[in-house]
């Protein structure tokens, strides 16, 4: 049983950077992270995924050039650093894990309790 915690959310201007970090507990090793968000009234949008490896990952076009995954094996942890942010970043970020890298949030099994990020304009 793999379990997730997400932490490193909160408030930032328009423009600034955070940093996510979703630190993982049980068998973590060999599954696909993804990154989902979920803004008010909306349903839960895919942000990024990578492979176990880091060595394929892929980004929505809504972020791509701006946020950025990155694993430390070492530590059981996968971050999403979110950089250039916009205030459509707004939402509650989710990390999960799955068998495979997928856009699609029901290919993974195990989600975080999520984490509120808001940018201000």
């Amino acid at each position: 049983q793999v379990q997730l915690v997400e932490s490193g959310g909160g408030l930032v201007q328009a423009g600034g950077s955070l940093r996510l970090s979703c630190a993982a507990s049980g068998p973590f090793r060999n599954y696909a992270m993804g990154w989902f968000r979920q803004a008010p009234g909306k349903g839960r949008e895919f942000v990024g995924t990578s492979s176990w490896s880091i060595g394929n990952i892929d980004y929505a076009d809504a972020v791509k050039g701006r946020f950025a995954i990155s694993r430390d094996s070492a530590k059981n942890t996968v971050y999403l650093q979110m950089n250039s942010l916009k205030p459509e970043d707004t939402a509650v970020y989710y990390c999960a894990a799955g068998r495979i890298a997928s856009r699609f949030a029901g290919s993974y099994e195990y989600w975080g309790q999520g984490t509120q990020v808001t940018v201000s304009s």
